[in-house]
């Protein structure tokens, strides 16, 4: 039942004329496929080479240029590549003859950078894979150069020079790990974390902030450096310590009989320190109350030893004193630390370096001494990327491909191997980490309330169990919907099937991985587990498998907006405003990336009327609509900012009529749509072509467009969510004078930002399509989030 007293009709195409037009746009579909063989479609190829997105070095036929960071244990090399992706072009100025297709399909170049991470020791055959790889012969390189850093760039010159025929540009180290540290802290949200080594989640990533200085960088590896970064060209070493990774590693080789660095952690892992380290209990026989001491707390480390050794009752073990050993070191490090960060005023310490390596033991020791020592004011943070800051900051020197004010870059789900325990028995001899560019520096959005604190998320899967183990199992199941679609969208293709055993087989090798390594990617989210599968159809050259079914949809809602329009301005001004919402909430149901939505969609029986059917009765889950009502009755809002969701009847006859009422009120509005292709979701391009055809049906949206009143954006987003730290500058330059804020969809006002404020108006409406998440939010399927709130400064 319609959930206002409203009496609308309500349409929809009869079953002959929705049999003709899908006819009509399956033809079309054949006739601009981009696999057909044609003159026209600009050289493209009818079938497609398939992708080995398991290659370590991937892309490096086309790599332009090269940095490396050699370490005494690791090597990472970093390198610049242009990849080639198809992509849809649609012209929104072109007037099509009846079953021509508005669209072409073209290839695009689009930056990357690798970063690729093994044992030193294999040094000498990767720079022989690399070269045998290289299109450029080596006369054509010669005279040209590579950058690099840590020690080993000095011993391994020489080797350089003879396998890649290039010389080598040596960069300081130290500045080349701020640089990394900098440009990570910068592109990635979820670099940095808070270690809680039996907590839950285990791992708490920190959100990105606008602004990321000032703060100590901590490097530990043979001895301790301590850096006060203030901005990106201004910083200092403000002290360090000698003892060390190499102080552990030399020791621990003295007192046990470890052979490695590796196998000294993993020895540390099994001991007990209290065999070797006296503590506050052993001298005190409990707490020191007195100084705040508690009874666990090391008073002296290996303080037990000698007095077991001279009575001869010692009863410790290799692993103790590795153990032991550790402490002693971490514990070191972390009481420096924390002291120069107090004397300087700091909060954020970010540690990397190779003694830590994302080694729990070691972490946690840091951490705890950290918080013990600066009691809680300062702030002990460690980066997913570290192991790559030192690669990253020699690319970056001299890199105008990397300019941070024309660019930023986003972390590539498919091709990054994500985080791993180093005490993890199977983690893989090779990490990669890759950075799509994109074409535009992402801002946050100037209307947040509380920048710094923002988070996109409304649930964090890894602090969810419950939830996380849902979704996964919900995104598997989904897959073969995403293959089934990817298969029809590209009929003439000889490499789709396979491709898209591929696709499934990375993704839902993705998604086991994630099971057991929650961590890898940053926060697991729902909106990281979409923008993984959009990057794995891009990856496999699937870029729009629902292109065709969006410009059905399109066409379809377009045919009923003249009527629809009349319908709803025959309304009062009272049920007009009542009924322009429940017409978003409507639209809003037809997404094909929900599940049990896509089955009635399939059935091609469900239509607009039927949605409002499946909208419940008042009041609504969320339910601010008489709020909302009031807020109507004052005065005009100047300028409003919609972020719109899917194609068809969604942004057809629930957006246009909506934003064309508030143009009618003096509202200069912005449609904000997807830059990228992401399920059925509106794409800026799409939007173009149906602002100008629904301009030609009414005259209030077509002087709105022509007066500059109405205009489509681009929300800067790949994915189905919403991330408001990640927006397009002159988007974010534009929504500085925006006083009204509506944020539409699922997945961008639910699965994000549900509880996200803002110092101006918002009206945030969705309906929720997953029965599941409906129950976990308290209430059913169907479920209505129609959230206004004032803003405040």
């Amino acid at each position: 039942m319609p959930c206002v007293g409203t009496r609308v009709t309500l349409f929809t195409l009869d079953s002959r004329a929705q049999t003709r037009n899908i006819m009509k746009l399956r033809q079309r579909t054949i006739n601009c496929s981009p696999f057909r063989p044609l003159e026209s479609e600009k050289g493209l190829p009818s079938s497609i080479k398939l992708p080995d997105t398991l290659e370590i070095f991937r892309n490096l036929k086309n790599a332009k240029r090269f940095a490396i960071d050699i370490g005494g244990s690791l090597t990472k090399i970093a390198y610049y590549s242009l990849v080639s992706h198809r992509k849809v072009n649609y012209e929104a100025e072109k007037d099509n003859a009846p079953n021509e297709e508005n669209f072409t399909y073209a290839l695009s170049e689009g930056a990357r950078l690798h970063f690729v991470k093994f044992e030193t020791k294999y040094i000498a055959d990767c720079l022989d894979f690399i070269r045998s790889n290289l299109v450029n012969s080596k006369e054509s390189m010669s005279g040209k150069s590579i950058k690099a850093t840590g020690g080993g760039s000095h011993k391994y010159a020489s080797l350089i020079a003879e396998k890649l025929g290039l010389s080598v540009d040596k960069e300081d180290e130290m500045e080349c790990l701020i640089k990394g540290c900098n440009f990570l802290l910068r592109n990635i949200s979820d670099e940095a974390f808070v270690y809680h080594r039996h907590g839950n989640p285990e791992y708490e990533f920190q959100t990105a902030t606008p602004n990321i200085f000032p703060y100590l960088l901590v490097n530990v590896g043979s001895g301790v450096s301590i850096m006060k970064v203030e901005s990106e060209d201004s910083y200092e070493r403000i002290g360090g310590t000698a003892t060390g990774g190499g102080t552990f590693w030399g020791l621990g080789s003295l007192i046990t009989k470890a052979k490695g660095f590796d196998e000294l952690l993993q020895l540390a892992e099994r001991g007990d320190h209290r065999n070797a380290d006296m503590l506050v209990k052993d001298i005190y026989g409990g707490d020191y109350k007195k100084l705040g001491l508690p009874a666990d707390l090391i008073a002296s480390s290996f303080g037990k030893v000698c007095p077991k050794r001279e009575t001869g009752g010692a009863q410790y073990t290799d692993a103790d004193l590795a153990r032991s050993l550790l402490f002693t070191i971490s514990n070191d490090i972390g009481h420096i630390a924390s002291l120069y960060a107090m004397m300087h005023k700091l909060n954020k310490i970010y540690f990397g370096g190779y003694f830590l390596r994302n080694h729990p033991l070691s972490m946690h020791t840091v951490s705890f001494s950290i918080n013990y020592w600066s009691r809680g004011t300062v702030q002990c943070q460690f980066l997913r990327h570290e192991g790559y800051l030192g690669a990253i900051g020699a690319f970056l020197k001299g890199a105008e491909e990397c300019d941070s004010d024309k660019y930023s870059w986003l972390e590539n789900y498919a091709g990054s191997s994500g985080l791993q325990k180093s005490a993890d028995s199977g983690a893989a001899p090779f990490g990669q980490l890759e950075l799509d560019r994109w074409e535009s520096p992402l801002r946050f959005c100037p209307l947040l309330k509380d920048p710094a604190n923002y988070i996109p998320d409304t649930v964090d899967l890894n602090a969810d169990q419950e939830a996380r183990d849902y979704w996964l199992a919900c995104f598997e199941e989904s897959v073969n919907k995403y293959i089934e679609r990817a298969v029809a969208s590209q009929p003439y293709s000889t490499t789709r099937e396979e491709r898209a055993k591929q696709l499934k087989e990375k993704y839902v090798s993705r998604l086991h991985h994630l099971k057991e390594h929650p961590f890898a990617f940053g926060n697991l989210t729902v909106r990281s587990l979409l923008d993984t599968i959009e990057h794995c159809l891009r990856e496999f050259d699937f870029p729009d498998p629902f292109l065709v079914q969006k410009q059905l949809e399109n066409e379809c809602a377009i045919a009923l907006l003249k009527e629809w329009l009349k319908e709803l301005d025959a309304l009062s001004e009272k049920e007009r405003r009542k009924e322009l919402v429940v017409s978003v909430l409507a639209g809003n149901m037809f997404d094909w990336g929900a599940k049990e939505v896509a089955t009635m969609l399939e059935s091609q029986t469900f239509g607009f009327e039927q949605a409002r059917e499946n909208i419940p009765d008042r009041p609504w889950l969320v339910d601010c609509l008489d709020e909302w009502l009031e807020r109507l009755e004052g005065e005009p809002h100047k300028k409003a900012a919609i972020f719109i969701d899917n194609s068809g009847v969604d942004v057809v006859l629930g957006i246009l009529p909506f934003t064309r009422w508030l143009c009618s009120r003096g509202t200069k509005v912005i449609l904000c749509a997807n830059s990228a292709p992401a399920l059925n979701d509106v794409t800026y391009s799409e939007l173009l072509v149906v602002l100008k055809q629904a301009a030609a049906i009414d005259p209030i949206l077509a002087k709105a467009l022509h007066n500059n009143d109405l205009v489509a954006m681009q929300q800067g987003q790949v994915g189905p969510c919403l991330d408001l730290s990640r927006l397009p500058r002159d988007l974010a330059e534009e929504l500085k004078t925006v006083d009204l804020l509506v944020i539409e969809g699922m997945g961008r006002a639910v699965h994000t930002n549900l509880n996200s404020e803002f110092t101006c108006e918002s009206l945030k409406l969705a309906v929720i399509k997953n029965r599941w998440l409906a129950q976990k939010l308290g209430g059913q399927m169907f479920a209505v989030i129609c959230k206004y709130e004032k803003g405040n400064t």
